[in-house]
């Protein structure tokens, strides 16, 4: 079995009391419905089972699963579904995730929590903190961290030693968490233009901002933009916050949109 799930790229934890402590700080009580991707041999399961009103555990391996269900089958509050939790289809409009993801499939599951379909409150993901990084845009923004976090934050809560895990990974690995904000900082009417002035930016295959919207902000603009906002006038989209892409964006609708203007974002 061990070998199978090293073909999952799913390393396990060794200690019950570490997973205990992991959950223990996070905000699941009796009232949360939580999800957990890939649950193994269920040392999370056990232990999110005696934090959560209900535990509905997705595993892709059919003979693991009714393993688990044998394991918890005198648990009333976990349901155990093999299954891929790409495609699996979550009932609930409110729940939250607490999952060890196969690292395989970090990226995935990672972008449907995201930008996906009834996103949880909150999600407690042990991954590599490599990829942790990209996502939550540190030490740098990415593309995929400055589309995200008008909806979310990120934190890094915990970094584990590789010795924590059998097999050992061969890299480093941490616990992100990601919670939906209460307020959204671009409105549902905006969304889809600041998804695409953010796509335009990272994608322009230019030198710099300034020459990538040179046909969106006059070099004046920019250049009041880029004291305003405290950056170099030739930025690159990685060198700007998350707080100056938001700036960006807001003049842009509020000093700069026009119909010819939009249009160049979508070319």
């Amino acid at each position: 079995m061990i070998r199978k799930r090293i073909q999952l790229a799913q390393n396990f934890f060794r200690d019950r009391n570490l997973v205990a402590s992991m959950v223990a700080s996070s905000t699941i009580t009796k009232e949360d419905v939580v999800y957990e991707i890939g649950p193994g041999e269920g040392i999370i399961t056990r232990e999110l089972a005696e934090r959560a009103g209900k535990v509905v555990a997705v595993e892709k391996d059919a003979t693991l699963a009714a393993r688990l269900r044998s394991k918890f089958r005198d648990r009333g509050n976990v349901e155990i579904h093999d299954g891929d939790f790409l495609r699996y289809r979550i009932k609930e409009k409110k729940y939250k995730i607490f999952s060890n993801i196969p690292f395989n499939l970090t990226a995935e599951v990672v972008k449907r929590i995201l930008f996906g379909e009834n996103s949880p409150s909150e999600a407690y993901l042990v991954l590599q903190k490599e990829a942790a990084g990209k996502f939550s845009g540190s030490p740098a923004e990415t593309e995929v961290s400055v589309l995200a976090k008008p909806w979310f934050e990120f934190r890094i809560l915990r970094e584990f030693r590789r010795t924590d895990f059998e097999p050992v990974p061969s890299v480093d690995v941490v616990l992100l968490r990601i919670a939906r904000r209460k307020q959204s900082l671009v409105s549902p009417a905006n969304a889809q233009s600041y998804r695409k002035f953010v796509q335009f930016g990272f994608g322009a295959w230019k030198k710099d901002l300034k020459t990538a919207y040179k046909r969106v902000f006059t070099y004046e603009q920019w250049k009041r933009l880029s004291k305003n906002l405290s950056f170099p006038l030739k930025v690159v989209p990685t060198e700007l916050t998350f707080e100056q892409w938001l700036g960006l964006f807001q003049y842009f609708l509020v000093g700069v949109v026009d119909s010819k203007k939009t249009e160049v974002l979508s070319k």
